[in-house]
């Protein structure tokens, strides 16, 4: 199925499956393809951003599961308190999965890491369908699910035959988007699927 994602500034996606098929104003790619569904968005459409640390954010940290609330609470746990915790295998997959789903709520489109150690969160990755790209060295800076926490990098303009992964953020645009950051993301959409979207 077609579909045309556009944004309050009448910019276009138009996406096929996987692929982004067309790029343009909403009114030029809804004549050329007059039965194409249209999705509106608020605000802005970008190629979305890549987190620099995915080694430290999905091999290092520990996302709780909100049924261990009462006890891990819900931010991240590293060091001491992540060395207190019984890991296996299949508690770090799972992790894993709600640490890249928390990282999509940020408008992330990619993880920038080092080799992936760990078997349970290579799968976890690979599943979760985020894309991840090599980095020569570890990252400076704390790490952070939100990629405006240092010096956002966005991911590469989308253009036709481009995956279809891209971020939409609640804003005017990009100034605002840098003043505001990456919390106004509404929606993330990964190989043309819709992976996140704010309620």
């Amino acid at each position: 199925m077609l579909t045309l994602h556009t944004d309050s500034r009448g910019h276009a996606h138009l996406v096929q499956g996987e692929r982004i098929e067309a790029v343009g104003p909403l009114e030029e790619l809804a004549a050329a393809h007059p039965h194409a569904r249209v999705r509106r968005w608020p605000g802005i459409l970008t190629p979305g951003y890549v987190n620099p640390h995915g080694n430290e954010l999905l091999e290092r940290t520990y996302h709780p599961d909100p049924r261990e609330a009462d006890v891990l609470g819900t931010e991240p746990l590293t060091g001491a308190a992540l060395a207190a915790l019984p890991m296996d295998d299949a508690r770090w997959g799972a992790s894993a999965r709600r640490g890249v789903q928390r990282m999509l709520a940020y408008g992330t489109v990619a993880v920038a890491c080092e080799p992936l150690r760990l078997r349970a969160v290579q799968d976890a990755v690979r599943r979760a369908g985020i894309a991840v790209v090599p980095r020569p060295a570890p990252a400076a800076g704390a790490p952070s699910l939100d990629p405006f926490a240092h010096h956002p990098e966005a991911a590469p303009p989308r253009r036709p035959g481009s995956a279809a992964d891209f971020a939409v953020f609640d804003v005017e645009d990009e100034t605002e988007l840098a003043a505001r950051g990456a919390v106004t993301c509404v929606a993330t959409v990964l190989s043309g699927r819709l992976v996140f979207r704010r309620r």
